[in-house]
């Protein structure tokens, strides 16, 4: 009885944090426009990825968690390849990535350095990254001319902007569906090199390769997890009917 009374208590503050956590969420903007899941596994998903952001974003971004050897062995990059095409701030294999642009230089032209996107997935989540490099939007009011709606007032450019075109917030009722049942919160009001579909591909293709650096070992947890997950089953069987066959003059 002690035990139930005591464990009571734990599962109302459970549950209590997870309300409070939610509020805060709502209170931060409320739900995300847009929606991903990542595929680790996607090998040509990963290496696209790693040259968007390689070209996109290591530029001002470090991801000072990864080294360049670390992914051309698991991407299965050919080291001449990484070098010549994706090894934009080191000549050095074994180097961790680097941004290109010194913080303090960052801090100066945006009022703060931007921030390592080593493990940027795990701290906000995919589907955060996704939205937010979607929901940039035309905004004369601020400095670099661009607001966004899942980061309010962020200084980071439209880095991407020459493939997603230039887009406004979509202050009517809109009729367009986004692909997951809402209504879209945007409005293309300029061409990019790329059509919406692709342009969602393109930034599948670095949020997928953001979540990879994130945790590198995650494809292979999710392969080791379903051939544990098989095993016990298995095993489960066989304590079954061992159970049965020690049990069967027990009356």
């Amino acid at each position: 009885m002690k035990a139930k009374l005591l464990i009571f208590p734990l599962w109302l503050a459970t549950l209590a944090l997870g309300l409070i956590t939610g509020s805060a969420v709502a209170a931060s903007g409320g739900a995300l426009p847009f929606s991903y899941e990542a595929d680790v596994s996607n090998l040509p998903s990963l290496q696209r990825g790693a040259r968007i952001y390689m070209n996109n974003c290591s530029g001002c971004h470090s991801m000072k968690f990864m080294r360049y050897s670390r992914i051309a062995q698991d991407l299965e990059i050919p080291e001449e390849m990484m070098r010549k095409n994706l090894m934009l701030t080191s000549d050095k294999m074994g180097d961790q990535i680097h941004a290109a642009m010194s913080g303090e230089d960052a801090a100066k032209w945006f009022g703060q350095a931007p921030p390592d996107l080593s493990l940027e997935t795990r701290l906000r989540g995919e589907d955060w990254v996704y939205s937010y490099l979607k929901s940039f939007y035309l905004d004369p009011a601020r400095p670099m001319g661009v607001n966004n709606t899942v980061l309010p007032g962020a200084s980071m450019p439209n880095v991407l902007w020459e493939k997603q075109g230039w887009q406004v917030q979509a202050h009517h009722e809109a009729t367009a569906d986004d692909g997951h049942g809402a209504a879209a919160p945007f409005e293309l009001v300029s061409e990019g090199s790329l059509s919406p579909e692709q342009f969602d591909k393109y930034v599948g293709d670095l949020v997928n390769f953001m979540a990879y650096a994130a945790e590198p070992g995650r494809s292979m947890r999710q392969e080791v997890g379903v051939k544990a997950i098989f095993y016990l089953l298995i095993l489960t069987v066989f304590a079954y009917l061992l159970k049965k066959e020690f049990w069967k003059d027990v009356h």
